[in-house]
């Protein structure tokens, strides 16, 4: 059943479609019912599990369930037996995201508003939130930032991954003999359970995808036989570049995106309206790619040839989470798992230029989706990431968990944020946060009642500051910059953002302006960076620094 408000007529289910995709998708979880060993199999009062999977990079349309000609059946089979959301917030970039989701609080208030640099401060994760309470805490994958996940204040049991940012999703470290050198921006720092390399240079069955999840499949295995609940916070570094993906995930797409830009966008935006997405009157903002017929037969070629490889990431992530799910069920699992999977922020125009061996998709070539394939990734929204327009801060969010009890439930009219999901998964295991000394108070409202359909959540304002841009939501209003001038947007009517209505709607600009400068006055009030001198110089050009 979808859960729409009174003026959601738009929004009219198409009955058929959708059981065939219900019948075909949630065949992957048919068996899930099987009991076999393992903790909370039988007893309706243990702990249940958490499992928070992270995107990297991933627009919005770009799972099968939000609209996408990629091949992502348990994602899909995930939302068609769960829940998605059509408004969940992130940063609009990685690193501040990453801080909003485990601690609940707005990253300015972290530290890390602007840089990635400085330690965690003045917050406490819901790993160690959970760890208090008994549970196993593991995290596989990538991190951003300097604390090391298994310190005290992150509170991770046992973590493997990339500290930093992006590295090569075949070799992070040095050449390997046979192979060309791999493309890389730097020499990352990576963890593998407490020990640090520098550099990391794993042997050549390495895929960042594959290695994040045998880890994490490691971990739950190893809480399950030693009779602890657990959470796993599998942090992926897929879709962001370098595009590389192993060659029969991208021979699945090739040829298959050399209809254009204009095609797949129109695709996948008549698909969202199919699943009822979206309303049927959606009015999309003009395309900012390139008209298809100006490229060249070569230029086609190749943007057909990152697109398939982009793709195949895509489709490689679902295969992996597959492989999570298929571990939890024969562990007797999975009913007792809540599974959360969002993205960090929209997809990237950001373009990368290294030198390499010029073989896209390889060890040993960088190469970047772009911003022409990042708008139809972003489809049907406006702009990408780093942007606050909702292509830059709108993720695909999806959530499941067999006690919740109910199906295929979208939510259209509830909006959320990541600061949010920390009260919420606590509240889910009947442990409610409680305020510490020296820790600010969750900024979070706990959608557990949205998600058990008992309750709504009132229209508190959000906030978003990243780069040159800035915004802020409250029920339907939204204003937004990107530079000096705010445009106001009624999301309700116009959530593509087409219509600017700064100019005949000035109260309600003037009202939402306050709210935002309040706001940022409170954040750099509560900010515990101070900074002066060459510190400060630093942070003012840290916009331009690379993920």
């Amino acid at each position: 059943m979808l859960e729409y408000s009174p003026l959601d007529n738009r929004h009219k289910l198409k009955e058929t479609k959708m059981k065939i995709l219900l019948l075909g998708l949630s065949v992957l979880f048919l068996s899930c019912n099987t009991k076999e060993k393992g903790i909370g199999t039988d007893s309706e009062d243990n702990s249940p599990n958490i499992v928070l999977i992270l995107a990297d990079d991933m627009g919005w349309s770009d799972l099968g369930c939000y609209g996408s000609e990629i091949n992502t059946p348990v994602l899909d089979s995930l939302a068609y037996t769960g829940h998605r959301f059509t408004q969940f917030y992130n940063t609009s970039k990685c690193f501040p995201s990453r801080a909003a989701l485990l601690t609940g609080l707005y990253a300015q208030q972290v530290g890390v508003g602007r840089s990635w640099k400085p330690n965690w401060k003045q917050c406490t994760t819901i790993a160690a939130e959970l760890k208090n309470k008994g549970y196993r805490t593991y995290m596989a994958g990538k991190h951003h930032g300097v604390d090391v996940p298994t310190d005290s204040l992150l509170g991770f049991d046992a973590y493997y991954g990339l500290l930093s940012g992006s590295h090569n999703q075949f070799n992070p470290g040095e050449q390997r003999p046979g192979e060309p050198k791999p493309a890389q921006k730097r020499v990352r720092p990576f963890y593998v359970d407490g020990q640090r390399y520098e550099p990391y240079t794993p042997d050549s069955t390495y895929y960042s995808t594959d290695a994040f999840t045998d880890w994490g499949i490691k971990y739950i295995t190893e809480a399950v036989e030693e009779e602890y609940p657990f959470f796993l916070y599998l942090s992926y570094t897929a879709p962001h570049d370098p595009l590389m993906a192993w060659p029969e995930d991208i021979a699945k797409y090739r040829g298959k995106y050399k209809v254009g830009y204009e095609t797949i966008r129109q695709r996948r935006f008549e698909r969202q309206k199919e699943l009822d997405l979206i309303s049927e009157d959606f009015e999309l903002y003009e395309p900012t790619h390139v008209p298809w017929h100006t490229l060249s037969e070569a230029e086609q070629d190749t943007e057909d040839l990152k697109m398939a490889i982009y793709a195949a990431m895509v489709d490689r992530l679902d295969q992996n989470i597959g492989r999570v799910m298929n571990t939890l069920r024969h562990l007797g699992q999975l009913e007792n798992t809540i599974i959360l999977f969002i993205s960090d922020n929209g997809s990237s125009a950001e373009v990368v230029e290294l030198s390499g061996d010029g073989k896209i998709g390889t060890v040993g070539q960088w190469t970047s989706l772009g911003g022409d394939w990042a708008n139809v990734s972003n489809t049907p929204f406006r702009m990408y990431k780093n942007n606050s327009y909702e292509g830059g801060i709108n993720s695909p969010a999806i959530i499941n968990w067999a006690k919740l009890n109910n199906q295929n439930v979208i939510h259209h009219t509830y909006y959320g944020h990541f600061i949010d999901v920390f009260p919420t998964l606590l509240g889910l295991i009947d442990h409610p946060y409680e305020v510490q000394e020296k820790v600010l108070p969750t900024e979070g409202i706990s959608f557990e009642a949205i998600l058990r359909g008992k309750d709504t959540v009132p229209d508190r304002p959000l906030f978003f500051e990243w780069s040159t841009g800035a915004a802020a939501r409250k029920g339907d209003w939204k204003i937004v910059r990107e530079g000096d001038d705010w445009e106001l947007y009624h999301l309700a009517t116009d959530p593509g953002e087409t219509n600017n209505l700064a100019r005949t709607h000035t109260q309600e600009l003037e009202r939402m302006v306050q709210l935002f400068n309040s706001w940022k006055e409170r954040m750099e009030a509560q900010s515990p960076i101070i900074l002066e001198g060459e510190a400060a110089k630093y942070e003012e050009n840290c916009w331009q620094l690379d993920s």
